[in-house]
Order: C-alpha cells, then sequence, then structure tokens
C-alpha cells in the first residue's frame, strides 16, 4: 500500500509540476492583454523630431508618430498614452516599463535588435547631410573633411557621421532642433539626420538649407518593443499592415512629408 502510495503521490507531483509550468508559460506574455485592460497603448517619444514628432506653436504634441499612434491604438480598441523622453535613454526606459513601446523613428540596427524586437518597419529612411544655403565648401560627403557635423545624441546619425573620414568634430545635441539651429547660425557646418526630417526642414525653408545627394545610409524605421511581449508585437504589426492597406500609412505620408512615400 505504502508503495501504491508514493507512486500516486509521484504521479500528482509530476502532474502539478507540469501543470504549472504551462500556466506559467501562458502568463508569461500578458503583453496585449495589459494594454487591452489598461484601455491605453503608451509610446515612449522624443518631442523634438519634426516632422515625426514635436511641440505646435500651442506646446501641442504634433507628427508622424503621433498621428500614426493614435490610428494603431485605435486599431486595438484602446486610447494612446504619450510619455516624453530624451532619446539617448529611450531604450532603457523601454526596457524598465515606462512605456509599451518606442513611436520616436527609431531605425532598425544590429545593436538594438540585441536589446529590442520591432514592429515594422513603417519607414524605409536613412542617413542625409544637410548643409546652410551657399556654403559651397560642401558638395559631397568628402567635403566634411574638416568640417564641424552636428547630430543627435543616440541617434544612428552619429554612427553615420563617425564613419566619414576626416571630420574635425562631431557635436552631439539633444535636440535635432539645436543642431539645425547651429547651422543656421554658422556654428557647424552640417547636420546628419534622418532623411524625412532633413526634407521637412527643406520644405520648410528651401532658401536656407540643401540637401547633399550623398545618402549616408539606408534605414528601415521601426515601432520598438520588449522582446518577450510577442503577443503585442504580432498585434501590432498586423494593425500596421491595415493601416498601409487601408490607405491611412498614405494620408500620413501626404500630409507630413508632402507626398506619399508609400507608392
Amino acid at each position: 500500500m505504502k508503495k501504491i502510495g508514493m507512486i500516486m503521490l509521484s504521479a500528482i507531483m509530476v502532474f502539478t509540476l507540469f501543470t504549472g509550468c504551462g500556466t506559467n508559460a501562458g502568463e508569461q506574455d500578458n503583453s496585449l492583454n495589459r494594454v487591452k485592460d489598461a484601455g491605453k497603448l503608451t509610446i515612449g517619444l522624443d518631442d523634438s523630431y519634426p516632422p515625426m514628432e514635436f511641440r505646435d506653436n500651442k506646446n501641442k504634441l504634433s507628427g508622424f508618430d503621433i498621428d500614426l499612434g493614435n490610428a494603431l491604438a485605435q486599431k486595438l480598441g484602446v486610447k494612446l498614452n504619450i510619455v516624453v523622453t530624451d532619446f539617448n535613454g529611450i531604450v532603457l526606459a523601454l526596457q524598465s516599463g515606462k512605456f509599451d513601446v518606442i513611436l520616436a523613428s527609431m531605425s532598425i540596427t544590429d545593436e538594438r535588435k540585441k536589446k529590442i524586437d520591432f514592429v515594422g518597419p513603417y519607414i524605409d529612411g536613412g542617413q542625409i547631410i544637410i548643409t546652410k544655403a551657399g556654403n559651397s565648401s560642401i558638395k559631397t560627403k568628402n567635403d566634411l573633411k574638416g568640417k564641424i557635423v552636428g547630430v543627435q545624441l543616440g541617434a544612428t546619425g552619429e554612427q553615420a557621421a563617425a564613419k566619414v573620414s576626416g571630420i574635425k568634430e562631431i557635436k552631439k545635441y539633444d535636440k535635432i532642433t539645436e543642431a539645425f539651429h547651429e547651422v543656421n547660425i554658422g556654428r557647424i557646418d552640417a547636420v546628419v539626420c534622418d532623411a524625412q526630417v532633413g526634407q521637412y526642414y527643406i520644405s520648410k525653408d528651401k532658401s536656407n538649407y540643401v540637401i547633399l545627394k550623398d545618402r549616408l545610409t539606408k534605414e528601415p524605421i521601426g515601432i520598438g518593443i520588449k522582446k518577450k511581449d510577442k503577443k503585442l508585437e504580432e498585434a501590432l504589426n498586423k494593425a500596421l499592415d491595415d493601416l498601409k492597406k487601408d490607405g491611412t500609412m498614405s494620408k500620413l505620408s501626404t500630409k507630413w512629408f508632402g507626398y506619399d512615400i508609400y507608392k
């Protein structure tokens, strides 16, 4: 009887162990339910990167990524919540749980993919060079030799500029708007930034800035998400595909970039 009892007890323990593991595994990824239960999709972004995310003349958050965030949240049946964060620390903030995703014109790089996953990409971007109009000393990337170049701290423009040989100094700014101000007043010679950002500045002031023909990199832009949040990632990828199919992405592109980048 003792032997039978021990066998039964062992069987119960094994069953409990496996069913317990199954329950824990199922509970590990509650990311989509977490967002739906909260009734909001919380995104992290830097508020100084026009036209992607910035504050308008009424100090209201505006831009392509804001509109995209609202559209994605609507697809999930929740509201959008925004947490403004310095771009340089935005990955750590995501990992610590301050928001659900990074929607901040973030380039998908091998280095970042070691730390987080990405939804998308939703834009095929790249790093370009902007100079002040009338600066005839810089016509190609090779002319950056001996020059001072501005980039946003923590952005891929910093890495792209570092690969150009002969640059005298790479000045790093918390906000890309600061770099454009500095090139405008002549404190630096050029800015390296995302193509969509540079094109936005050109569209706003064609007489003041020039885009060089040389593109330093080609970079897909995606939505950063924690590696463990697979269900939320899957839902957002589906929502993004739906927004491309129903024409929403084309409308946002025309609104913010002046043309449809999805054609």
